[in-house]
């Protein structure tokens, strides 16, 4: 058998160690490390059972986060730093000296995202699986460890503002108190819990002036006692639809359900399943752009910080809509003026009803996809094929949007004005991503 010297195997592995570090960059450069690191963060949202105004507070700080340490990789794009008024300019690389920018984002997005959930064992796990990935690409020990401080550095930064932005504070506000007012929200059934986030209206904004810049038009006036009202009409569109639900409507209706905690009874015996968000829906769908058009590193960490944009600020407008008109849900109405024993098709979720959180979120999210990727994009959305269904095919965004929408109606959760000006609502907030941000 032919044996190698000593010498000869040295000068063989450094020749082999030098060529494989010639050539990490270009595999460290992959996006797939940071799309899966980003699904790793929504299964720990939907395992904590984050509610969608709280899970969208995640998605935006840990977006930013990645894209302001990715950004140095191309001064093409710009740092978010004054564009979002309150965000001041980080920390920046020593320019004298190489980094892995992209092991950088992925990492400083982990970790202001295992700072913002409750299972950080879960995140610290993707997070060391991280360092085997990029360690694997063959990067040389003194960039591993200047990028991996890199990630710390921009990481402390934005959790030192995100903290300033009456979350904390907002945790111990009172909790919505139920009014007498026919017109007004009550909980529901099965949980009858109390009002999520009553006091979301009060967080800070990302790009909107206030809570209350795309304040929608009012939601029609209660009238049940006049059978030719318009709200009678609206109430007895939801009635009808769910009772005729065609196999299409339901199949829409369960697909865009995105409950994060929905409870099922069964006799005298409750339990809950999970599920994603609606903007996890979104963010799913982001990346599943991002793969299709193969787009690279950096316009996919761009294309999630500035969806995850859109739903932050998509959510407060939302948020502040609610519990300012206070509107009761189609359940509690129809229950107690038209038919005791009707049920909507899917649970109404703990909130007022006006206007839908699922327009808005997703009139704010195609205007930016679109603008992103183009409006004639066709894709198929295999989000909830994890939670037991079949994927659904789209043309655009633009039809996802619209099927999302009207999703409430055939679930039975929201009359007609509610979607129809949440989405107007929500693509108003998506333009001013958009414009504030530039390309």
């Amino acid at each position: 058998m032919f044996r190698y010297s000593g010498a000869l195997m040295l000068v063989l592995l450094l020749t082999a160690c030098k060529k494989e570090n010639a050539d990490y960059a270009d595999k460290a450069s992959d996006p797939e490390i940071f799309h899966k690191s980003f699904k790793a963060l929504t299964d720990v949202i939907v395992h904590d059972i984050f509610s969608p105004p709280v899970a969208s507070r995640i998605y935006v700080y840990s977006s930013i986060a990645g894209y302001e340490a990715a950004r140095w990789r191309d001064t093409s794009f710009h740092s978010l730093a004054g564009r979002i008024p309150h965000l001041s300019a980080g920390p920046a690389p020593d320019t004298s000296k190489e980094y892995c920018f992209e092991m950088a984002a992925t990492l400083a997005m982990l970790r202001v995202g295992k700072a913002l959930i409750f299972s950080e064992d879960s995140i610290q796990k993707r997070i060391d699986q991280v360092k085997v990935e990029y360690q694997s690409t063959g990067m040389p020990e003194e960039i591993f460890e200047r990028s991996a401080q890199f990630a710390d550095s921009v990481a402390a930064h934005i959790l030192r503002w995100s903290g300033k932005d009456n979350y904390k504070q907002s945790r111990s506000f009172p909790k919505y108190s139920i009014q007498s007012d026919p017109a007004t929200w009550r909980p529901t059934p099965p949980g009858y819990m109390d009002g999520i986030e009553p006091s979301w209206n009060k967080m800070r904004t990302m790009l909107m002036d206030s809570a209350s810049q795309f304040k929608p038009a009012p939601p029609t006036p209660y009238n049940m006692t006049d059978k030719t009202s318009q709200y009678y009409q609206e109430a007895m569109e939801v009635y009808n639809v769910v009772k005729n639900a065609s196999k299409e409507q339901t199949e829409i209706a369960n697909f865009w359900d995105c409950n994060p905690y929905k409870l099922n009874v069964t006799g005298h015996v409750m339990h809950a399943t999970k599920k994603i968000s609606p903007g996890g829906h979104w963010i799913n769908i982001t990346g599943l752009a991002c793969r299709q058009s193969k787009s690279g590193f950096l316009p996919s960490i761009k294309a999630y910080a500035y969806v995850s944009l859109g739903l932050f600020d998509a959510f407060i407008s939302c948020w502040d809509e609610k519990y300012r008109s206070n509107a009761v849900r189609p359940e509690t109405v129809i229950n107690e003026q038209i038919d005791p024993e009707w049920l909507p098709m899917l649970q109404t979720p703990p909130f007022p009803e006006y206007t839908s959180g699922h327009s808005v979120a997703s009139g704010a999210t195609g205007v930016i996809l679109s603008d992103l990727f183009g409006d004639q994009f066709s894709f198929v959305d295999d989000t909830e094929v994890e939670f037991g269904l079949q994927t659904r095919s789209y043309t655009s965004f633009e039809q996802a949007v619209q099927e999302a929408s009207i999703s409430r109606l055939y679930g039975g959760i929201h009359f007609m004005p509610a979607i129809k000006n949440g989405v107007i609502q929500g693509k108003s907030i998506g333009q001013l991503v958009l414009d504030r941000l530039g390309k």
